[in-house]
């Protein structure tokens, strides 16, 4: 007995099943993998068709115009209904008692599959490669554009693939196929950072202003000509227009000294007679009028020779 859209046709599996998820028979093993389970009486038409082995199935939604491939892992199912991993429904976009069409596939052994997983967290796991390789064990087929799910250590991790050679659809069984892996969907690349430069190599604008030498005129210290040491020294580094200053005065009482002992000198040094030796006398005595007062702590006592009164031959 065969209800309407469920009767067999041609020389090929061809046939209609309501679907329903795997929790519904209670074998919570088929969400590990790509297999499903059917009717019996689809064994015995698969028989009579002499379908090789491994049986592998061409999933069809025509509702969402969704494709995919699946194995068979027993036939206990009732008539007219096939139950499938959860996952697989999601990819078909399926819901419970939705028709589905399957049929019978010859799939070319994978040589290439390019996996992407959703999240970074897949990555983090100790050896992501012998999770994966004991997941795809119980996989027959794998279908472009499908996820798969890898269930590892109570957590669920989601991967797409992406591509497979030789064909959008490969068998998966008995064969060496090249795993090749794509960024996660939520990766992101890392800012690229400048190289840090030691703060001694790379000066900031301020210092570097600051480094900057800069021309100031008179810098050295100062001298005075009469060989004192000179006043206000602090003042006159720092301000070089007063320290100009202060030099150009220096040189007037030097100047005036140097007058009074070429003068001292003149007068004491020879005879002079006449006028003349009165008028260089008073010249002499107004001459230290004319030097400004200076510290007496600071000024040490000079020896002057002759320097006694002067007498003038005439009487």
């Amino acid at each position: 007995m065969y209800f309407e859209g469920y009767g067999y046709r041609g020389s090929t599996f061809e046939q209609t099943y309501r679907c329903y998820p795997a929790s519904f028979i209670d074998k919570p093993q088929l969400e590990t993998g790509d297999k499903i389970i059917m009717p019996p009486s689809a064994l015995d038409r698969l028989a009579s068709l002499h379908i090789e082995y491994p049986m592998l199935f061409e999933v069809h939604n025509a509702a969402a115009e969704r494709t995919s491939h699946c194995g068979v892992l027993e036939f206990i199912a009732e008539e007219g209904m096939i139950y499938m991993p959860y996952w697989m429904m999601q990819n078909l976009l399926l819901t419970e008692g939705d028709m589905v069409f399957i049929k019978n596939a010859n799939l070319p052994k994978g040589t290439y599959v390019k996996l992407q997983p959703h999240t970074t967290d897949f990555l983090d796991i100790s050896n992501p490669k012998a999770i994966l390789e004991k997941t795809l064990r119980n996989y027959s087929c794998l279908t472009t554009g499908d996820s798969i799910m890898v269930a590892y250590n109570n957590k669920k991790y989601y991967i797409d693939i992406v591509e497979t050679k030789p064909s959008n659809a490969i068998s998966i069984i008995e064969t060496d196929c090249e795993v090749d892996f794509a960024p996660p969907l939520d990766y992101k690349e890392p800012e690229r950072q400048k190289a840090a430069v030691p703060p001694s190599t790379a000066p900031t604008a301020e210092e570097a202003a600051e480094e900057e030498p800069k021309f100031i005129p008179f810098t050295g210290p100062g001298r005075r000509l009469d060989g004192k040491a000179p006043k206000d020294k602090d003042v006159s580094a720092s301000f070089p227009a007063k320290r100009q200053a202060n030099a150009t005065n220096s040189v007037q009482p030097s100047t005036a000294s140097t007058s009074q002992s070429s003068s001292s000198r003149k007068t004491t040094g020879k005879l002079v007679f006449g006028p003349g030796g009165n008028r260089t006398s008073k010249e002499t005595e107004k001459v230290p009028e004319k030097e400004p007062k200076e510290d007496p702590k600071k000024d040490e006592p000079k020896f002057s020779a002759f320097t006694g009164r002067k007498y003038s031959l005439k009487g």
